[in-house]
């Protein structure tokens, strides 16, 4: 089965970083491969939302050391999950009504 590229928004991949950061507090390159796994995106491009989130108070960030060096770990703030819930209730909304129009007529 191939993979069909749609267009993605700001908003879905807001909630896409989230919902990763949602999980586990957890770095950049590990938040960019588990977006991937779904979205061809590029560090250079999640960066910029990274530090969009967390200047609305929806991400924070912490350094730890790891092999040496300071790592920059990113952590969901309780206005981070509220945003998430929204954008999960909205997205199941919009996704019941996008196959209510795509799916219509067949095997009827």
């Amino acid at each position: 089965m191939s993979l069909v590229a749609f267009s993605v928004n700001a908003a879905l991949l807001d909630a896409l970083v989230l919902s990763v950061v949602g999980q586990e507090c957890t770095y950049g390159y590990k938040i960019t491969q588990d977006v991937r796994s779904v979205l061809d995106i590029s560090e250079s491009t999640l960066y910029p939302v990274l530090r969009r989130l967390q200047k609305d108070g929806l991400l924070e960030t912490f350094d730890q050391e790891f092999a040496g060096r300071n790592r920059r770990y990113y952590r969901i703030t309780p206005a981070g999950i509220a945003r998430l819930e929204e954008d999960r209730a909205g997205w199941l909304d919009y996704t019941a009504r996008v196959n209510e129009l795509l799916f219509r007529g067949i095997g009827e």
